[in-house]
């Protein structure tokens, strides 16, 4: 594909994008938000129609006898899933179970279709789930795992990331080949094949729904209502003030689950390639001269994080959520980085695992180490968690 076209497309793609956040105006944006409009009301009708079917038994989901844990989202993109996924399993492998994340691998390097035509002409075996970490060894980079499963093994020994559309096969394997006995479904609120126990919703408070759209027009997955299926709501994102209005939209919808609200707070500044064992406390940004590069759903609020942290951001560059960065970009990056005499780069952690490591960096990268917080609904997360897993001794399996 040659380089103009690629351009076209990721130029389109942020067109897209702008239209959906409300960022774009003009004729073509209001043509295009009609058009998006119409896709949304058809996807609404696939949806629901697909909820129909489980709620009713004509599909099944699959129970696999022990702890399962759901954690998702209503919405693309940006409710700051991964560390809550992160903190859950953390605490649930410190407290002596065996945890196996399971993840879709989004936007991670798949076998070829050539390859998966031929297993299906041959009646080949399905291959098993890709590990990312077997608990003990990272296997695979970012690039065959996806971002988010390789920053999961990579902060967590002790406990399986697998990856594999088919979360239900996953699970099995985990349990058959490695004996787990607590499974943590990645982004898996609208995975109905596997029966969770507990299913945790997070919203994020600084943008909850979108424009109450549906995709393509929104940002939703699905409608606003299915708050119902979630056991717990975890506020993302919160500044310590309640909203009350949005409270009271998620308690219309599930009046029984508990509402947490949690921050995601910066912890440290942690150096990219050389020197990668190099750790810099919050004070370091205080008056500095940097730049920031981003490829996430929602950059704003880590560009924020910068500037509250007493950063100069001299110059930003934004990038599709999950891009792949190419040899260019950092070219260009440095370039500017140099000309404007910045002291520093700082970016976010899920876009450094997606850097070459074998990098040379004329001007030093650090990235934001983030962890959650909680605000309200519980004294800390330790807490939570033993209220949300374990409940009592007979609630375990």
């Amino acid at each position: 594909m040659s380089s103009w076209f690629q351009r076209k497309i990721r130029s389109f793609e942020a067109f897209a994008i702008d239209v959906i956040f409300g960022r774009a105006e003009g004729t073509a944006a209001t043509l295009f938000a009609g058009f998006l409009q119409v896709l949304s009301f058809m996807f609404s009708g696939i949806v629901q129609a697909r909820y129909w079917l489980y709620r009713r038994r004509i599909f099944h989901d699959q129970p696999l006898g022990c702890l399962v844990v759901v954690v998702g989202n209503l919405t693309v993109g940006g409710t700051g899933k991964t560390p809550v996924v992160e903190k859950f399993a953390a605490a649930l492998r410190d407290r002596g179970r065996k945890v196996a994340i399971l993840s879709r691998g989004y936007k991670s390097k798949s076998p070829p279709f050539w390859r998966k035509w031929l297993n299906w002409i041959t009646h080949a075996a399905e291959p098993p789930p890709r590990i990312v970490s077997d608990g003990k060894t990272v296997l695979l980079d970012s690039e065959h795992a996806g971002d988010e499963p390789y920053m999961l093994a990579r902060n967590l020994p002790g406990v399986l990331v697998l990856v594999d559309k088919n979360r239900v096969k996953a699970g099995m394997y985990a349990i058959k080949k490695f004996g787990c006995d607590t499974l943590v479904l990645d982004d898996g609120f609208q995975y109905l094949p596997l029966k969770g126990r507990l299913n945790l919703l997070l919203v994020d408070k600084t943008n909850p729904f979108g424009n109450g759209n549906l995709l393509p027009r929104g940002i939703l997955r699905e409608p606003i209502k299915h708050i119902k299926r979630a056991s717990y709501v975890f506020l993302t994102k919160s500044n310590g003030q309640r909203d009350l209005e949005l409270e009271e939209l998620i308690k219309k919808h599930n009046p029984h689950a508990d509402i947490i609200e949690c921050a995601h707070r910066p912890q440290y500044l942690q150096r990219f390639g050389a020197g990668a064992d190099e750790k810099q406390p919050l004070d370091f940004l205080k008056g500095k001269r940097v730049g920031t590069f981003s490829g996430i759903a929602v950059p704003e609020s880590f560009e924020k994080f910068v500037r509250d942290l007493g950063g100069s951001i001299v110059f930003t560059r934004r990038f599709l959520d999950h891009y792949r960065f190419k040899k260019s970009d950092f070219e260009s990056i440095f370039k500017e980085a140099i000309e404007k005499k910045v002291e520093f780069i700082v970016t976010t952690e899920k876009d450094a695992v997606r850097i070459d490591p074998g990098m040379p960096c004329p001007v030093p990268i650090y990235y934001l180490r983030l962890e959650i917080e909680i605000l309200q609904g519980a004294a800390d997360f330790n807490e939570a968690v033993e209220r949300i897993c374990f409940p009592g001794a007979a609630a375990l399996p």
